[in-house]
């Protein structure tokens, strides 16, 4: 639970920042420093269009974020969609493609285009590739917490329930005192260490989900060219249901309880939404091409980028086609490989509209 606090403190942060980098981007608009690289504001039918597109956009994307990311969770009883069904790694190989896809397609270039930006001074920011170097940080300190957090769990976390789960196994066979704790205990490690690890995949990609999508929510709100807006609300639903089903994968084979995955479908499905409402609230004083903005917001989008990347190589596509399953079971594997080109190829057609 404290992972999950840790989660919704990070989502409020997040809308302060952009909330104060919003407000200094106004200021610098103002005496003029940003003015020259603006897009002029549309007329006033332009801004209305805009703005019921935006809300319109709101709705849509906050219910197909619940749908994606409910739908493994909702559906967990059938049989075909088990966590150690085939069916089931299918659908967590595709939505692992879009996953994989956003963060190289989608954010990553989003955050070169910003760092690069001619409205940012020549020196620093056209002399080194800022947005790949914070990618790559991001992905060795995503490395760093993921074994830090497994190393810590393991020392701290499963000694009481080794002594449980080995008292479970000599009550119930009638082992003998030592045998039973040995026998408990080996299955214990191996079982918990693979539960542990599902559930730190599934908080560490939740967050560097909710951290792009409080940025791409933020600069759909403020946008007020309803051409733009448009194509977004389909493409942006198509993200956030497929990129929900892998995160909702991720949180089913993590077997929380029924609070805690309540907690963490309620911060996936509201951060875009949240974050278009923000900058709804916040268009008339925003500029995209302000320098605070521009480099806080390309800033984060190559932390984020960094953290799918990694998340999606090494934690979900990494971790699954390299385990027993796919391993020993070719035929599942080429369909599990067909599956990943399927959503890495249209999460990456998305680019042409968002």
């Amino acid at each position: 639970m404290a992972s999950l606090k840790n989660v919704g403190a990070l989502t409020l942060l997040l809308l302060l920042l952009l909330s104060l980098t919003v407000q200094t981007s106004g200021k610098e608009d103002a005496s003029g420093a940003g003015s020259k690289c603006g897009d002029p504001k549309g007329g006033s039918e332009e801004k209305a269009s805009a703005l019921k597109l935006k809300v319109i956009a709101i709705f849509s994307i906050l219910i197909a974020s619940i749908l994606g990311i409910s739908f493994p969770i909702l559906l967990q009883g059938m049989p075909l969609l088990k966590p150690d069904g085939k069916l089931f790694v299918l659908i967590k190989a595709f939505a692992s493609g879009v996953i994989l896809a956003t963060g190289y397609v989608h954010v990553l270039p989003d955050s070169i285009e910003s760092l690069t930006s001619p409205c940012l001074p020549q020196a620093p920011w056209s002399k080194f590739p800022f947005s790949t170097f914070i990618a790559m940080v991001a992905a060795v300190l995503t490395l760093m917490m993921d074994s830090f957090a497994m190393s810590y769990y393991k020392k701290h976390g499963m000694s009481g329930a080794e002594c449980e789960y080995g008292d479970h196994i000599e009550n119930d066979q009638g082992h003998s005192h030592g045998h039973g704790h040995g026998v408990g205990v080996k299955k214990l490690d191996d079982e918990s260490s693979k539960l542990l690890r599902y559930q730190i995949i599934a908080q560490v990609l939740e967050l560097g989900i909710v951290v792009h999508s409080v940025v791409i929510g933020l600069s759909m709100g403020a946008s007020e060219n309803a051409s733009t807006i448009r194509p977004l609300i389909a493409a942006l639903c198509f993200h956030q249901f497929f990129e929900g089903m892998g995160l909702g994968g991720c949180i089913l084979q993590a077997e929380y309880k029924a609070r805690t995955k309540a907690i963490m479908v309620f911060f996936f499905s509201v951060t875009t939404p949240l974050g278009i409402a923000l900058g709804i609230g916040l268009s008339k004083v925003y500029s995209d091409d302000s320098p605070t903005a521009l480099i806080v917001v390309g800033v984060l989008n190559a932390t984020s980028a960094g953290l799918l990347n990694y998340m999606a190589l090494v934690d979900l596509l990494g971790a699954d086609f390299m385990g027993p399953k796919l391993q020993s079971n070719m035929k599942l594997q080429m369909w599990a490989y067909v599956a990943v080109i399927l959503g890495v190829g249209g999460m990456s057609v998305m680019a042409i509209w968002a």
